[in-house]
């Protein structure tokens, strides 16, 4: 089942056009605000859009255009499953009827239904919890029932809404692929603030920021060449913007330049994106003198813990370096510095 979506909410900023082609998952990554549950709400029926239309396998979800007559299928008519953060159990329901309740729905007999939730919780590693009451299990373990159920109403799209958040890190895992299994072939958006999940569980990645998507493509695609900056952070990369000069480098709108390795054919004056590892820059307290890099000065606006290193912050530039590093060039919010990175670590794509 393929999905096509344009939506406007213009309290909400939203503007965008989105795809998602038959058996496929799309993750959806954007920082806080940016619209990424509007989208899923709008999917499932639970926001009506300004204007736009949705298919779903070329069925009308809603066409709210302008000049037409409105259409609009309420949620529980659209053959589409929420799955949030939350995982909302009827609580007077055991497991198995909890599971079984999408079936019914769908006019299963109750033996129909029941054997259903039987085999979904199977799928989920869920068959000893049958018996149990929502009260009785564990965060992770609700989630899990809660996929169950998601899967047995059999639905032809399945919408994740950052579904591990709330799970902790070794629950999470475990989560994580028994999702990769049920995600396989099957048509689903996941909205996820973890680059794990998109690589784990996603065949394409769209970028939505203030109510647009401003990236779209594979997931490898995007991890390896990100072209928004949310992208770019998310993926462990600084990434610089400008426009082709001459040679090997980046003009930036400062006046500065970054030069690197251009990847593919660059024409000059055309957008151009450097990119480069925070575990490539160095940090100095004077100016650094050698061989051929690339020099950027300020203040240091963050210090953070980064597993056994210390992520340096400069704006909107980072540097990894060790704890040592750190304490011998006795660093602080606020001090002056240095961060240079050589141009053969620096890599320059057309934007």
């Amino acid at each position: 089942m393929s999905l096509q979506l344009r939506s406007r909410v213009a309290h909400r900023q939203l503007d965008l056009e989105l795809d998602v082609p038959t058996g496929e998952t799309l993750a959806l990554l954007g920082p806080n605000g940016a619209g990424k549950s509007s989208v899923l709400a709008i999917v499932a029926g639970l926001l009506r859009p300004d204007a736009g239309i949705a298919l779903l396998n070329g069925r009308v979800l809603f066409d709210a255009d302008p000049g037409k007559a409105a259409s609009w299928v309420p949620a529980h008519r659209r053959g589409i499953a929420l799955l949030a953060q939350e995982p909302l159990l009827f609580p007077h329901l055991t497991v198995t009827e909890n599971v079984a309740f999408g079936p019914r729905c769908l006019g299963q007999s109750r033996r129909e239904a029941q054997s259903s939730a039987r085999h979904w919780l199977a799928e989920v590693d869920a068959s000893d919890l049958a018996a149990r009451r929502p009260e009785q299990l564990s965060g992770g373990e609700a989630q899990r029932v809660a996929l169950a159920r998601a899967l047995a109403a059999n639905p032809d799209l399945l919408l994740l809404d950052e579904p591990l958040a709330a799970l902790d890190v070794g629950v999470a895992a475990t989560l994580r692929q028994t999702l990769r299994r049920a995600l396989a072939k099957r048509t689903a958006i996941v909205v996820t603030h973890e680059i794990l999940d998109a690589v784990l569980l996603a065949d394409r990645i769209a970028v939505i920021d203030h109510g647009e998507i401003v990236e779209v493509g594979p997931t490898a695609s995007v991890m390896r060449k990100p072209r928004s900056a949310f992208a770019a952070n998310i993926c462990g990369f600084n990434m610089l913007t400008g426009s082709c000069g001459e040679g090997q480098e980046v003009r930036l709108a400062d006046g500065g330049t970054v030069t690197g390795l251009p990847e593919g054919n660059l024409t000059l004056g055309a957008p151009a994106i450097a990119v480069f590892r925070p575990s490539a820059v160095s940090v100095h307290r004077s100016r650094p003198t050698g061989s051929p890099r690339n020099t950027f000065t300020g203040a240091i606006t963050a210090l953070e813990p980064l597993a056994h290193l210390i992520r340096v912050r400069m704006g909107d530039l980072s540097a990894d370096i060790t704890a040592a590093a750190a304490t011998e060039l006795d660093l602080s919010v606020g001090a002056a510095a240095y961060f240079a990175v050589k141009a053969a670590e620096v890599t320059i794509y057309d934007g």
